[in-house]
């Protein structure tokens, strides 16, 4: 899921990005925890600040890495980065953590689009996946994980930090040759040629759930490609003055969706669909069905947005 360039949400890249972080401790599997860790946490967990996120962001072409944004006023924070840590150490290498604290590191916190901590987001060829935030339980967690590394494998991210593998996680499919296409070409930054290919399979097999999901999530990164801090702030400015304003609405619900804020991302399409009742009214819906691709038909906050959906059109 990537342009083959290193990310940079909405405008990170003007950043002072470059320095060092310690990832052997990832790359190697040592035994002792990540520097600032607790004597229980993950070998598979760093600390990441504004100077270390880039090379943090690059081991994404590696293997899924999840961003926990938490502050050290938090409980709530502690108890989810605890949580993820255990979480992530089960993988076995199939995934890195990185704590991310938003009070020293701001300008990561405002590239995301973080409003309340703690956040959780991934990152796939340093693109964003959608996760949760606040506190969800340690199954439902497990479960993300699950389909994140299903995500990762189908654009070709499928490699390991050392340590025996998760006997729950999907190994890497044999993939169809338009589907490999796809994900060669995500592989070189054609987007425009991935989206053919998914298209394509559509064409063959309207019912092959990967060619959708694929699809979605290559629209998505396409539609969000290159808007920075300053596009995004006029934006969000424009959908907030001019709430008839589709263009905004679904460019903002865009951007909600890859900063990992789900629920604020369909519930802002679910309203405009319950207020709107002109042609304007079936391009939101049929964005709102792409996230729900997106994000997953089986994720809880897609059955509660569909079930307010179902009251909006009837």
């Amino acid at each position: 899921m990537s342009q083959n360039s290193p990310m940079s949400p909405n405008g990170l890249s003007g950043v002072n990005l470059r320095g060092a972080v310690d990832l052997s401790a990832l790359k190697n599997r040592a035994a002792a925890p990540a520097p600032g860790a607790s004597a229980n946490a993950s070998p598979y967990a760093v600390d990441v600040n504004e100077a270390s996120f880039q090379e943090f962001v690059q081991l994404s072409q590696q293997v899924p890495v999840v961003a926990a944004m938490g502050s050290g006023r938090s409980q709530q924070s502690a108890n989810v980065t605890a949580m993820l840590e255990k979480v992530v150490n089960e993988f076995g290498g199939q995934l890195a953590l990185g704590r991310i604290d938003v009070d020293s590191s701001p300008q990561i916190a405002q590239a995301f689009g973080v409003t309340a901590v703690p956040t959780v987001v991934a990152l796939i060829k340093g693109q964003p996946v959608p996760m949760f935030e606040g506190e969800l339980p340690e199954e439902q967690v497990k479960e993300f994980f699950n389909e994140l590394l299903k995500v990762a494998a189908s654009n070709g991210v499928t490699g390991n930090l050392g340590g025996a593998q998760d006997p729950a996680a999907v190994p890497e499919p044999q993939l169809p040759p338009l589907h490999q296409a796809a994900r060669d070409a995500i592989e070189a930054g054609d987007l425009e040629t991935a989206q053919s290919s998914y298209e394509k399979v559509l064409a063959e097999k309207p019912n092959d759930s990967d060619a959708k999901i694929g699809l979605a999530q290559v629209q998505l990164m396409r539609r969000t490609a290159g808007i920075d801090v300053v596009a995004a702030e006029e934006l969000r400015t424009r959908a907030a003055s001019d709430q008839d304003d589709l263009e905004a609405a679904l460019a903002v619900a865009d951007l909600d969706a890859t900063g990992g804020h789900v629920e604020d991302a369909l519930a802002r399409l679910v309203k405009f669909i319950a207020t709107h009742f002109g042609p304007e009214r079936e391009p939101a819906r049929i964005r709102l069905l792409e996230l729900y691709d997106v994000v997953g038909i089986s994720d809880p906050r897609v059955s509660a947005s569909r079930q307010a959906l179902a009251r909006a059109l009837f």
